[in-house]
């Protein structure tokens, strides 16, 4: 077994018994000097799965006591509409009134930042082209919960009092209405969600470890000639938000 994966392997197992109840809830575990004993691991192994599960919100440790099963944190759910990423759903405040959204984020853009090139295939420019690059980082009750990397081709927006995605008349207003206000009437949005594991810069940021389950969104976001207009990169910690797409149904 790679030693790197050996402590998620250990921690897999202790999650089990804990949620099959072998240890009620308040109740201690075994210490981990006896644990990493019962396991043939060593007591290094033995740390960092404990520490897992206390991040995950199953264990507690009390200085001077030992670790304590607690109450799961609850496992919030998300939801992607299409109906609301049409109406300007991708601005942060109207994310907000939904419980378990974000109520706080931070965001940082640069401008004329070349298009790497698997953006420019996403957006149709060449290699190199100047686009508004902006990271959001998204937080829900002070926890962080979302990480999203943005990306608008500046011959769009650029000389256009919505440039810039936080700042101006329609800051934070989202892409469907910013666009709108310079005459882009936004008509499709594509995700494309794949799993994947946390990079150390995404585990720095949401608070997690190196190699947690992370959901990776692909967005694109076209206007009514199938130009695309922005691309996006949304990542989201798998032990905190369980992400469903709810689809409406038109009416003959």
């Amino acid at each position: 077994m790679p030693r790197e994966a050996q402590y998620l392997t250990v921690a897999d197992v202790l999650r089990t018994r804990i949620l099959a109840g072998e240890w009620e809830i308040g109740g201690r575990l075994p210490s981990r000097a006896r644990l990493a004993e019962e396991y043939g691991v060593g007591r290094n192994v033995m740390q960092r799965a404990v520490d897992r599960l206390i991040i995950d919100g199953l264990l507690e440790g009390r200085a001077g006591s030992g670790t304590y099963v607690r109450t799961p944190r609850e496992r919030l759910r998300l939801v992607r509409s299409r109906h609301r990423e049409l109406r300007g759903g991708s601005s942060p405040r109207s994310e907000a009134r939904e419980r378990g959204r974000a109520d706080a984020w931070d965001s940082h853009s640069r401008v004329r930042v070349p298009a790497p090139e698997e953006i420019a295939g996403r957006l149709g420019i060449s290699p190199g082209d100047p686009c508004v690059n902006t990271h959001y980082e998204f937080l829900a009750e002070g926890q962080p919960v979302q990480l999203s990397e943005s990306w608008e081709p500046m011959n769009i927006t650029e000389g256009t009092p919505v440039v810039l995605p936080e700042t101006g008349p329609l800051a934070g207003r989202g892409v469907v209405e910013r666009m709108r206000s310079i005459g882009v009437v936004i008509s499709t949005v594509v995700e494309v969600p794949r799993p994947a594991r946390a990079t150390q810069a995404q585990a720095n940021l949401l608070g997690i470890s190196v190699g947690d389950l992370v959901l990776r969104i692909e967005r694109i976001i076209y206007d009514t000639d199938g130009r695309p207009v922005e691309t996006a990169d949304m990542v989201i910690p798998d032990a905190r938000r369980e992400v469903v797409y709810e689809f409406g149904v038109d009416c003959p």
